[in-house]
């Protein structure tokens, strides 16, 4: 479906408060940063600002819910005859095919801005990791639904805690070296599949004769 102008002129509002933030929290510190600094340096009214986000901490995780609804939905929606891992990784492709187009293009060391915020300031760890668990907590419960009879609490947990793990964890050495955004899709896929195949598909690299 085509972007309306109204559409695009949303979406760049919001991409241009959102590098705005990690700028400014980059520059002099998350806590020292307010809402109005943010607005200011973006361009938009502090009530525009707060009719994207309810508070600075979100731009860091934008869409997040509303995205994370695309996960849910796939396993809800099992396909006849699909495993449980196999629903699992399809959730996994349908939700880059929904949040690839979404996200704006940034360099290394915009993606690494990120997560060094994420991982250096105590309020977004604490945010972040909640986020995680909830997430994984989520997941689990609809792939315990989807599959009653073929799992238990224990199998649920383990299987989402190793495939949304696998995939975090990647993608974050992705970003910490310094890696191009494609890098980062690539690093997701493989984190994607040796959750899928297990740890002990992973094997030294061959050597020529």
């Amino acid at each position: 479906m085509q972007e309306s102008r109204r559409e695009r002129k949303k979406r760049l509002t919001r991409q241009r408060i959102v590098m705005a933030a990690i700028r400014l929290f980059e520059e002099q510190g998350y806590e020292q940063t307010t809402v109005a600094q943010i607005a200011a340096a973006a361009d938009v009214d502090p009530k525009t600002f707060s009719n994207y986000f309810r508070s600075k901490d979100e731009v860091l995780w934008v869409d997040t819910e509303r995205d994370f609804d695309v996960l849910f939905r796939a396993i809800a929606e099992r396909r006849p005859d699909e495993s449980p891992g196999e629903a699992l990784a399809r959730m996994i492709q349908e939700y880059r095919a929904h949040r690839r187009p979404k996200v704006p293009r940034q360099e290394p060391e915009e993606l690494s801005a990120a997560a060094r915020l994420v991982l250096t300031t105590p309020a977004l760890q604490a945010k972040g990791l909640y986020l995680l668990l909830e997430l994984q907590g989520r997941i689990a419960g609809e792939l315990l639904k989807a599959f009653p009879d073929d799992l238990d609490p224990i199998t649920a947990a383990a299987m989402t805690g190793s495939l949304i793990g696998a995939i975090q964890q990647a993608g974050l050495a992705s970003v910490q070296l310094g890696r191009s955004q494609e890098e980062l899709w690539e690093a997701t896929r493989r984190g994607l599949d040796i959750a899928m195949h297990g740890l002990l598909s992973v094997r030294p690299p061959t050597e020529s004769p």
